[in-house]
């Protein structure tokens, strides 16, 4: 992927899909390199446990998709695609409202396995989140 052209690259996984979880909880991807993915979410009613705070479920969502969305950038998907098959997350602090920064950065990018770290971050560059994700890369199916 030419990543020279950032606009195409988060225009076309703003757009991916009519219908997602990510459109549903109002992910937006705001930065892409060569190296890293970064999405930002509001934390709002939508994505709160009945305690008022962000849900752990949520920052997993924003983990898992920049995750998957960092290995698909890095594959050709005419060939492979990759699967999420480990998610492991970490609630640092509870946030009641404003919006989430998730970074996804490559551990290791292999041919068969992609690992990643996701930080989520608040406005304040405080950590609410430390996750690490394995994307196995497969033949695509037929």
């Amino acid at each position: 992927m030419n990543f020279n052209n950032k606009e195409q690259i988060l225009d076309r996984l703003n757009n991916w899909g009519k219908e997602n979880m990510a459109k549903f909880l109002d992910i937006i991807f705001t930065d892409v390199t060569e190296e890293s993915l970064t999405a930002t979410m509001p934390v709002t009613p939508k994505v709160h446990q009945p305690y008022g705070i962000l849900h752990g479920g949520a920052s997993c969502v924003l983990a898992e998709t920049l995750g998957s969305c960092l290995s698909v950038l890095h594959v050709d998907t005419e060939k492979v695609v990759p699967v999420g098959t480990n998610i492991n997350s970490n609630h640092l602090r509870s946030k009641k409202e404003g919006t989430v920064t998730g970074t996804a950065r490559f551990i290791r990018k292999g041919n068969t396995m992609h690992v990643s770290e996701i930080e989520i971050r608040d406005e304040k560059g405080k950590l609410i989140n430390h996750t690490t994700m394995t994307n196995n890369i497969i033949p695509k199916p037929e």
